[in-house]
């Protein structure tokens, strides 16, 4: 294996971890990050709070790294 792939394997597995801890941290119905600092953090007019939006775009930053890892990953692998 060379370094790159090597690399990318690494930072495949960290945005893996990380993409099912930002998942988990996600409201259901009334419940998680949102509800959690509604006292502390003002709310928009939509009713999401700022750390909800900040977690949904966290989310799908890590989903967007995690697809171009595959998709490298598969092109430069070579068993």
């Amino acid at each position: 294996m060379n370094g790159l792939v090597v690399l990318l394997l690494v930072v495949h597995v960290i945005v893996a971890i990380a993409l099912i801890i930002f998942v988990l941290l996600h409201s259901g119905k009334g419940t998680g990050m949102s509800s959690m600092f509604s006292g502390v953090m003002p709310t928009t007019s939509v009713g999401t709070s700022i750390v909800e939006k900040n977690l949904n775009k966290i989310t799908i930053g890590l989903a967007i790294v995690f697809a171009v890892t595959l998709l490298a990953l598969m092109v430069l692998y070579t068993p």
